[in-house]
C-alpha cells in the first residue's frame, strides 16, 4: 500500500480507537467492532488541527484499513458519514439499508 501521508494510522485496539499521534496531541476515531463490522462513532481532532485536513486524512486512512481488512462499516459519527457522502466510492463499505445523507 502506497502511504505518501506523512500521518501513520495506528488501530490502538485497547483504546477501540484508530489514531494518528500528532506532535500536539491525538487525532482519533473511536469504533466498536462486531461480526465483521464496525461502528465508527466519534471523531476528534486537537484544536491546534482543525481546519488542517487531518480529520479527512484520518478518515480517508481509516476507511482503507476498513477495506482491505473486508469489514462492514456502520459510519454513527456525522463527520464520518459527511465524508462519504463527499467521497461516495466509499459507499460500498457500507452496511446495506443504511442511507447517507
Amino acid at each position: 500500500m502506497s502511504n505518501d501521508s506523512k500521518h501513520v494510522l495506528v488501530d490502538n485496539a485497547e483504546a477501540k480507537q484508530f489514531q494518528f499521534e500528532l506532535e500536539k496531541g491525538i487525532a482519533k476515531i473511536e469504533y466498536i467492532k462486531a461480526k465483521k463490522k464496525i461502528y465508527l462513532t466519534h471523531t476528534e481532532v486537537p484544536e491546534a488541527y482543525e481546519g488542517k485536513g487531518i480529520g479527512s486524512e484520518l478518515i480517508r486512512q481509516t476507511l482503507e484499513h476498513i477495506k482491505e481488512e473486508g469489514w462492514t462499516l456502520v459510519p454513527l459519527c456525522p463527520f464520518v458519514a459527511m465524508y462519504i457522502k463527499r467521497h461516495p466510492e466509499w459507499k460500498e463499505l457500507v452496511l446495506k439499508g443504511i442511507n447517507i445523507r
